[in-house]
């Protein structure tokens, strides 16, 4: 088994011929050889949050806050998930995995329901699923070719839109999509 790569983050690569995860970067948040777990970090809906937690009955504060629901990963997709920028507000009590200083995951309806109310992080992301690989299974997807390893980076996570992360994300590492070459001609950007 590779070292281990959570927290961090990977690129699907450009050649990945799975359709969930083509052009994809998932913070990895879990890697061990039980398994490993993370979260699509470019894959946003048209789902408001706000129907989300008016399907939960949280607060009628709910109606004010801003954003839209994000696929976090075809696994337990009737679950929910926060990932959060911890510097960006009152987190102090949350119960959450603390990745970085800018980045933490929490699953509590707590969280919820302080940023429905208006308090707690100002950049977060309301995410439904989860990436998710039995022993072995996301070492053998890289081993294939299948996904890239990169460092963890907060910034591909709030400072970009989700649409430029992909690209981005490959270029951290100095790969330009449009010059590799996958099996059946040469990868789309």
């Amino acid at each position: 088994m590779p070292a281990n790569l959570a927290p961090g983050m990977l690129v699907a690569s450009p050649g990945m011929d799975c359709p969930f995860f083509d052009h994809t970067v998932v913070l990895l948040v879990e890697h061990s050889e039980d398994g490993a777990l993370g979260f699509v970090v470019n894959r946003p809906t048209e789902t408001p949050v706000t129907s989300l937690l008016e399907g939960l009955e949280i607060d009628d504060l709910a109606a004010a806050l801003p954003g839209e629901v994000w696929v976090g990963g075809p696994v337990a997709p009737d679950t929910g998930w926060v990932i959060f920028d911890p510097s960006s507000g009152e987190t102090d009590d949350v119960e959450a995995v603390y990745l970085h200083e800018r980045l933490a995951v929490s699953a509590s309806r707590a969280l919820l329901e302080r940023l429905a109310a208006g308090q707690g992080p100002s950049r977060y992301a309301v995410l439904l699923g989860y990436a998710g690989w039995g022993p072995d299974q996301l070492d053998d997807e890289i081993r294939e070719g299948s996904w890239i390893p990169v460092d963890l980076d907060a910034g591909l996570v709030f400072d970009l839109e989700p649409t430029q992360r992909w690209l981005a994300a490959l270029g951290t590492l100095g790969i330009d999509p449009a010059r590799v070459v996958a099996l059946g001609g040469v990868a789309e950007a």
